[in-house]
């Protein structure tokens, strides 16, 4: 090889650094190599750079206060490397990194998945491996053309047997990473390579191998290849070291903390920073210091430093079975001659025997001639190990576009219908084998469990474990269920568990499939959550006769992740929520993992097609993650699903261009399918975590291109493969109940047990019918188990919102109706405010609308979410931050869905939205209400905030937007729901609104719509009096009325704000009109009080309706929405006869306000010419009234189409107050 090839090796102060070339033989050369050092403001930073003669290249001071870092150093040195080049390409950089766990095994070359993978290794390393990780990204960046390949530390050891790694330590944590791993492997390396040119036979044979430094161990070499090392699962084990302690006594640690009271990281900074041969000596930390210390404290440090060694060569030449070789290496291994002395004298029971004039001189060879055991000094080379390992690898392996080598491998993919088959052995896009085999049977065996229960809930009553041949009567007389869905979803609970269990990962688990409860209730009864919330379906036979018998039962659950089942905050009833209740649940959540799983069906639905952009709003600093695992089981009802048809490219295609990292698990075999998908899962955490760690230690929440997991399985996987002929598993028939009509069908009944039997129940239930041990091992305890997350009971993490006082963002109302506002702009400063106060737990959701709704005062505590890329223009304006608390996104779905998975797990919110825009999301309201209406019935479930919607830029104000705005019947849909969980509001004006939404921020376990439109407005009510109207939310407006000590001819009443604008104004010509006019005026907020307090808790009783409204006088109601929506909650009233609804009656273009409120007669003209009809004594009298206010009627219309706007006396009507006749 021609080019040259660079390797850094970069410490926490320093960055070593070497060029080399290949010669003709084959070898390589170092045509340079350097060291910067004091990084990071440790005094001057100092270049210095030598030839492959030793000869001075290059030197470089730069000043203290320079503070030159890691990026800055390299800079320097690819600078002084180019120079070198003298214009050859550079064939890639090989870089020293401590850890790459049990994964690598060798070299990788460097991809976003590699690099991200082993940024999860930094808490195993966490002195080194962030600074080994840092230039790799500089180059990166500097270099982007160039390739990297990382080189290992740990890798060398990765030939130790198994018992060498082990810890005593139950396999759980074993398997989570708490294992001896070994270190100073590249220096190993290089020794095992030099040894066979120094001594053949010891080469061969049993050598002990010492890198003494400021960091120090030792390895056994068994015919070059490691058989454990000193250091174990951290480079703090082994030896004596300059500041580390070596081998300390865990109980020690366990002293430290409890009688001492040191906290994690300060004993980690004493045993890393503080002990070692500096804690013994209290002088230094270097060797040449104490040995030339007449200090007592430094001859004992030395001492200690020997004595370590002394006992560690022992243990090692004990496990080689003897010693033919010892190797000395490292900065003191190969420039202390009173050290090696001393080991070597310790080691002479072992055949090692000294030369002093050999060792003096610094060897090679250090033991006499005829010493049994042989004695060397190998000068560290770790650069050239680099090098010649970076030179392999890139020489035998192209470019991959997707995965690091020694991490996967892309197993070939059949062509055509084969490709895309459920069936065989795995077939995955991570091809490692984790499982140890009691793993397999421990997760296999749950799943099993889980299977049997989903079949045994949709077919038996009684006979529950099938400890006596099945009969017809043990069947339930009409079968329910669907079982399709549920084996994936099972098995991918199965193995979030594992996760859990080895990684203490918190996860929180979503069955987006539709019916998919079988496949989750039972998990949730086999890790024991079930029966500690529902204690009759106990942990035995008979509990679980109840558990079976209560599915799709009468008074029993659904077929959906109901609110019954505990930790489900998503039903999936309806289907296409999953990933943006993931999202909204990930939110401010930063170590929670959210596992969706996406139904094949459910894939095919308008908001899941659009919910997959959520990848692009979740910051990788202060989120959780979302893993997506897309379930194609290849079925709907009666029809394929389309993305179970397409080819993998295009499938991959289309995750990746919405922002994910897709990983494909499909089969069917079920052992080959436990370890790929344990490996998939392994490797979609890490690559999570590696994400988010990367972001936390930089700060820069740059998105992440997150994984998602495609499990392709058959439809009702492990069901009997035929009926009657006719394709069971793997076919649409498996969709439902898969065996029906057992009860007569004596073949049926038979094939029903075998299938039931297949899972050999008698292995999973012991004899009390409790689930065997392996079974409950298999999943985790306490709150870790998914089914008892506080996440998915959010009301028990809840904390009540800090809220300002509402009334300090007041309107001045000098008096009613004389000044105008914008309702919303001061609820946009209230609720900046309240973003201020809670900025882990408060997020406003909104479809690109924030501003355009008068909401845009909440920039200023915080911006729009925004993790995409950004153009220059975007700061001229935009808002747009990565750390962003507002919402937007043109998808009220995907808003809704994030809204409610973050009100789900214990937060608070507010969606605003286009009025005509809410009916988007109709049916999920429709889903969270009755969601609310089931909690209000479960005494476990804890209350959480109030699901609260501003429908704004209302119907009346839609006069530019034209017909298609139009449209107020949301309110009818949430008329429709439970009274216990719904409320509507309507405040006429922003002191009503402010108390309005600070109430329903207050509350719990409501959907609150408020409706408030965003334009100015009149303004009727100081804040006092405001407040009192909304808590009572009915009232009679004294100024405006006429009628006190007297019964009213007439009832005007109003709810919403231009309804009562254009009442208001009627009153105001009927007033001037007829003076002697009794007149109530009655403004309704709360629009529930119109019902009896018998259908609704707001509601006012009989007695107080007929107060307000009378008992036989007439009632012109000027409503908001669709009229009879008012009709409907007010007909039990008694005066209902009488009770005469104008609202918008599907009457409108682009029309002039006042045009759009005439032609729906809503207007003042209307209202008024509507109540001289209706009282008896205006009929004769009011008839030249009447004709004043048509004629007015059609001069306001011919103006607006002349002019395009209202007449000024009419847009600028303000309450004529004191010109009105007093009574």
């Amino acid at each position: 090889m021609s080019e040259r090839i660079l390797v850094l090796n970069a410490g926490s102060s320093s960055i070593k650094f070497a060029l080399f070339a290949g010669r003709a033989d084959g070898a390589l050369a170092a045509e340079l190599r350097g060291k910067v050092e004091r990084l990071g403001g440790e005094g001057e930073p100092h270049l210095l750079a030598r030839g492959p003669g030793g000869e001075l290249a290059a030197e470089r001071t730069w000043p203290a206060s320079a503070h030159v870092d890691h990026a800055s150093a390299l800079r320097a040195v690819l600078e002084l490397v180019n120079g070198a080049l003298g214009g050859r390409r550079l064939a890639g950089v090989g870089h020293r990194v401590v850890h790459g766990g049990t994964v690598f095994d060798g070299p990788a070359r460097v991809t976003d998945e590699v690099l991200a993978r082993l940024q999860t290794f930094v808490p195993l390393a966490p002195l080194h491996q962030p600074h080994n990780l840092s230039p790799i990204r500089a180059v990166r960046e500097l270099l982007p053309d160039v390739p990297q390949v990382a080189c290992f530390d740990t890798a060398f050891h990765r030939t130790a047997p198994p018992l060498y790694q082990r810890f005593a330590i139950p396999e759980a944590l074993h398997e989570a990473g708490l294992r001896r791993y070994g270190f100073h492997g590249l220096s190993y390396q290089h020794v095992a390579e030099a040894l066979p040119a120094l001594d053949p036979a010891a080469a061969s044979g049993r050598a002990v191998a010492l890198h003494l430094g400021n960091g120090a161990s030792l390895c056994a070499l068994q015919a070059g290849r490691s058989l454990g090392a000193t250091m174990g699962f951290s480079v703090l084990d082994g030896l004596v070291m300059g500041t580390r302690c070596g081998a300390i006594d865990p109980g020690a640690l366990l002293w430290l903390s409890a009688e001492r009271g040191l906290r994690a990281r300060e004993i980690e900074a004493l045993l890393y920073d503080r002990s070692g041969l500096l804690g013994v000596s209290g002088l230094s930390a270097d060797m040449r210091t104490l040995l030339a210390s007449p200090d007592p404290r430094a001859r004992l440090a030395v001492d200690l430093f020997v004595y370590r060694i002394r006992r560690e060569v022992g243990a090692a030449a004990a496990a080689l079975g003897g010693l033919d070789a010892l190797v000395f290496t490292g900065g003191i291994g190969e420039n202390a001659p009173g050290i090696r002395a001393r080991v070597c004298r310790d080691a002479a029971w072992l055949g090692v025997e000294l030369d002093p004039d050999a060792n003096a001189a610094g060897g090679p060879r250090v033991s006499a001639a005829g010493s049994r055991a042989s004695a060397w000094v190998v000068r560290a080379d770790e650069e050239l190990t680099i090098a010649r390992q970076a030179r392999a690898l890139l020489e035998r392996a192209p470019p991959r576009d997707r995965e690091g080598s020694h991490v996967t491998s892309n197993p070939a993919v059949p062509a055509g219908a084969a490709a895309l088959s459920a069936y065989g052995p795995a077939r995955a896009t991570v091809s490692e084998r984790p499982l140890a085999p009691e793993e397999v049977r421990r997760i296999d065996a749950f799943w099993r469990a889980c299977n049997y229960l989903a079949a045994g809930m949709i077919y038996l009553r009684d006979n529950p474990l099938l400890r006596e041949p099945l009969r017809p009567e043990h069947v339930k007389h009409r079968l329910l269920g669907h079982w399709g869905a549920s084996p994936a979803l099972s098995f991918a609970y199965a193995h979030l568990n594992r996760l859990i269990r080895l990684r203490g990962t918190e996860l929180l688990f979503m069955a987006g499939p539709g019916h998919g409860a079988p496949g989750v209730l039972g998990p949730v009864y086999l890790e024991g959550t079930y029966s500690e919330v529902y204690p009759d379906r106990s942990l035995d036979e008979e509990g679980l006769r109840r558990f079976f018998r209560q599915f799709s039962f009468p008074g029993g659950v659904g077929s959906h992740c109901t609110p019954e089942t505990p930790g489900s905050i998503h039903e999936g009833g309806e289907l296409g929520y999953v990933l943006s209740h993931a999202c909204g649940a990930a939110f401010d959540n930063p170590d929670l993992i959210v596992a969706a799983v996406v139904g094949d069906g459910e894939a095919e639905t308008g908001p899941l097609a659009t919910s997959w952009h959520v990848s692009k709003f979740l910051n990788p600093i202060r989120d959780g993650a979302v893993l997506p695992i897309l379930s194609l089981n290849g079925y709907k009802i009666d029809n394929p699903t389309l993305l179970a048809r397409i080819g993998h490219d295009e499938l991959d295609a289309l995750l990746r261009g919405a922002g994910w990292t897709p990983f494909f698990v499909e089969g069917s075999e079920p052992e080959s399918m436990h370890q790929a998908m344990a490996a998939t899962l392994d490797r979609c955490v890490e690559l999570i975590r590696g994400a988010q760690l990367e972001a936390r230690r930089t700060g820069n929440a740059a998105r992440p291109r997150w994984p998602a997991i495609v499990l392709r399985t058959p439809k009702g996987w492990t069901a009997p493969a035929e009926l009657d002929g006719h394709r069971l598993e793997g076919s649409w028939r498996a969709h439902q109940v898969p065996i029906p009509r057992v009860k007569d069908d004596p073949a049926r009944l038979a094939l029903l047990e075998r299938w039931l039997r297949s899972y050999r129940p008698e292995e999973l239930f012991d004899a009390s019918g409790a689930p065997v041990p392996l079974v409950r091992e298999a999943a985790p305890r306490g709150e870790r188990r998914m089914g008892a997350s506080p996440h998915a009971n959010g009301g028990v993490l809840k904390k009540a919102l800090l809220l300002p006082d509402f009334r300090g963002y007041a309107v001045p109302v000098p008096a009613p109706g004389e000044s105008r506002a914008e309702n919303t702009r001061p609820l946009g400063a209230f609720l900046r405010d309240v973003m201020r106060q809670n900025p882990t737990r408060f997020r406003l959701f909104g479809p690109d609308e924030t501003s355009s709704n008068r909401l845009d005062a909440v920039y200023e505590a915080s911006r729009k979410l925004w993790l995409a890329e950004r153009f220059p223009e975007d700061e001229d304006g935009g808002r747009l931050a990565p750390d962003g608390r507002v919402v937007e996104m043109l998808s009220e779905h995907t808003l809704e869905g994030m809204l409610e998975g973050y009100l789900l797990t214990g937060r608070h919110g507010l969606l605003s939205t286009y009025e005509a825009f809410v009916h988007i999301i109709d049916s999920m309201f429709n889903q969270h209400a009755k969601w609310l209406s089931i909690c209000n019935q479960l005494s476990w479930r804890e209350e959480i905030a109030s699901l609260n919607l501003l429908v704004t830029s209302t119907v009346w104000r839609q006069d530019h937007n034209g017909f298609t705005h139009q449209d107020p019947g949301f309110l009818d849909v949430v008329v429709n729901k439970s009274a216990a969980v719904t409320r509507i509001y309507l405040p006429p004006d922003a002191n009503c609104l402010l108390s309005v939404a600070d109430h329903c921020l207050r509350s719990e376990d409501y959907v609150n719509v408020i409706v408030a439109d965003k334009q100015a407005h009149l303004q009727y009510l100081p804040m006092d009096a405001a407040v009192t109207h909304c808590a009572k939310g009915i009232g009679i407006w004294d100024w405006a009325s006429s009628d006190e000590g007297a019964e009213p001819d007439v009832v005007m009443a109003c709810a919403g704000d231009v309804a009562t604008l254009e009442a208001l104004a009627a009153t105001a010509l009927l007033r001037e009109a007829f003076p002697d006019l009794e007149l109530r005026f009655v403004n309704v907020v709360d629009l529930f009080t119109l019902q009896p307090d018998t259908e609704h808790p707001h509601g006012l009783s009989d007695r107080d309706f007929d107060s307000l409204f009378t008992t036989d006088r007439p009632i012109i109601f000027n409503f908001h929405g669709y009229p009879w929506l008012i009709h409907r909650l007010a007909y039990r009233r008694r005066n209902h006869p009488n009770l005469h609804v104008r609202g918008y009656k599907e009457k409108g273009s682009i029309d002039t306000p006042l045009e759009l409120a005439i032609d729906n007669q809503i207007d003042r003209f209307s209202l008024a010419m509507d109540v001289i009809d209706r009282v008896p004594r205006l009929r004769a009298t009011g008839a030249h009234a009447k004709e004043r206010l048509r004629n007015r009627q059609l001069a306001a219309r011919m103006y607006a189409h002349e002019h395009g706007v209202d007449a000024p006396e009419d847009a600028g009507w303000t309450w004529p107050g004191g010109r009105l006749a007093p009574r």
